[in-house]
Parts: C-alpha cells; structure tokens; sequence
C-alpha cells in the first residue's frame, strides 16, 4: 500500500494534490476543443470518460496509457486498478478540486483514462463482410457523430465510414455520446471523399445519399426494395451533403416528412434509415 497524505491507496497508485505533475499531461485542458483536435491525432491518443466507456475500450484491446480518477472510484474500478499495476501502467487518484482545476471541467463521472489510439484500418478492411455501412460527411459537432455512432450499433449498421472533415470519433465527448459503442462498430476515415463513393461502388455498395432533392426517392421505396449491400451517406448539420457528393452517389433518398418540418438532426435522420433499411443479423 502506498500513503496518500492519511489515506491508504492500491500499489501502483499515486495521490495528487497539485496539476504540475509532467505525468498528468495527457489530462490537461481537456475543454480546449481546438487544442483536442490538433493534438489528440498527433501525440496519439484519446481520452475515455466513465467507468462503462473505459470498460468497452478495454474490451477492444485498446491499450491505456494511464488512468485518473476520484478516490471512490478506486473500488468500482478496482480490478482495471489491479490490473493496471500488475502491467506498471499509472493510475493518479484525487480530490476533485485538483481533478477539475487539471481537466478544465467537473469529473462528474469519476474516471478517465488517457488511451493509445489504434491504427485505423483501410476502408476494404472494414468493409469485407458489411451489408449496411453508414456514412458521415463533414460532420463538426462531436455530439451528433456519437449519437449516430451509437444509432449505428443499435441499428446492426456493420461499419461506419467518415470524411475527411468530420469529427473525431474518438474525440472525448464523441466516445461518452456514443456510450462507448464506438469501439464496437468497425469504423475508420475514408479519404478522399467524394472520390471514394467510387471506391465504396468497387467494393460492391450501392451508395444511397440522404438529401431534400424534389426527385428523390422515398425512405419507404428503398426499404420496400433494398440492395444487398447498402452505403447510407447522412451529411453535415447544416447544409446537408455536398451537391457533388449527391451527384457521386447511385441513389438520392429523401424521409417523408410531416407538420411542416423539412428535416431531422442528422444523428436522427440516420437512425430512421437504418432501421428502415436493416437485415436480419447473421
């Protein structure tokens, strides 16, 4: 046991009281979104938040980095904590004043852990047995791409594709959005984009684009009718697909709206066709 000022803590546990510790540099100002963009990517990592999300990446075969969290957390986690000395990997325990003047923000849901990114595998490699595939075209707001993320695993989707511009599915609040199913859905970019409808076409898919067109075809007529191997391509929040990626696409698909409303947010929108289009699973 190792002495955190009058508490007893786990081996392999170390008490802080302070932020300058050179260790801790993972967990620095997680709420500077720009600066999470920039360097998660780039130092090769990412930040899973709670107790279920840290779970699931473990699950995946991610390899964590270091964990920190508040000190009830140290039972409810206690055979990650356990593991985590056996294989010499830091956890750092603290108040939450400390926690929260590190992060940036209140540590409501008690632990983190700083994750090794994973090499993204290539679009073929994801694809080889999928029959539905989701595409995210450019979308900016992390919330939206977990939820579709999350509308994808419940939904059967076998892989999720996304631009070059969207958001980092593995961004913080990407992961806690998504409840951490995330790391159960095959997913990787595909670059470039539109180029790689062709791609997708080669691979087999007929690529369906979700767009407001006047001449578009029904959700309901597609799902009367689907296609083997389905690629749904959903767009950004605010204009919706790219006229050139419309243009790229086989089919252009419109859901029936009612009451005046034109539209759906796009997490939802996603979840409507892929329940609408689904397969039995294997």
């Amino acid at each position: 046991m190792i002495d955190g000022g009058d508490r007893a803590l786990p081996t392999g546990v170390t008490w802080i009281d302070s932020t300058d510790d050179p260790r801790l540099a993972d967990y620095v100002g997680l709420t500077d979104v720009a600066l999470r963009r920039r360097s998660e990517p780039e130092r090769g990592l990412y930040i899973a938040e709670s107790e279920k999300v840290i779970r699931r990446a473990l699950a995946a075969g991610h390899r964590p980095r270091s964990f920190l969290m508040g000190e009830r957390w140290l039972v409810d986690l206690a055979d990650v904590v356990a593991a985590a000395s056996r294989d010499g990997i830091p956890v750092f325990v603290g108040e939450s004043p400390v926690l929260e003047a590190l992060t940036g923000f209140h540590l409501h849901r008690g632990a983190l852990a700083a994750m090794q990114r994973p090499t993204l595998p290539t679009v073929a490699e994801v694809v080889t047995d999928a029959r539905r595939v989701l595409v995210l075209e450019d979308i900016v707001d992390h919330t939206n791409v977990g939820a579709a993320v999350r509308a994808g695993a419940a939904l059967g989707v076998d892989a999720i594709l996304v631009t070059p511009r969207c958001a980092d599915p593995l961004y913080r609040r990407a992961i806690r959005v998504s409840m951490g199913t995330v790391f159960q859905v095959p997913w990787t970019r595909i670059d470039p984009w539109p180029a790689g409808v062709r791609a997708l076409r080669d691979l087999g898919f007929i690529v369906a684009a979700f767009a407001l067109d006047d001449d578009a075809m029904t959700l309901d007529a597609l799902a009367a009718d689907p296609p083997a191997r389905l690629a749904l391509v959903v767009g950004t929040e605010g204009d919706g697909l790219a006229r050139h990626t419309v243009s790229a696409c086989d089919l252009t698909v419109r859901i029936p709206m009612a009451a005046g409303v034109d539209s759906l947010n796009v997490a939802s929108a996603a979840a409507v066709a892929l329940w609408a289009v689904r397969v039995p699973p294997r």
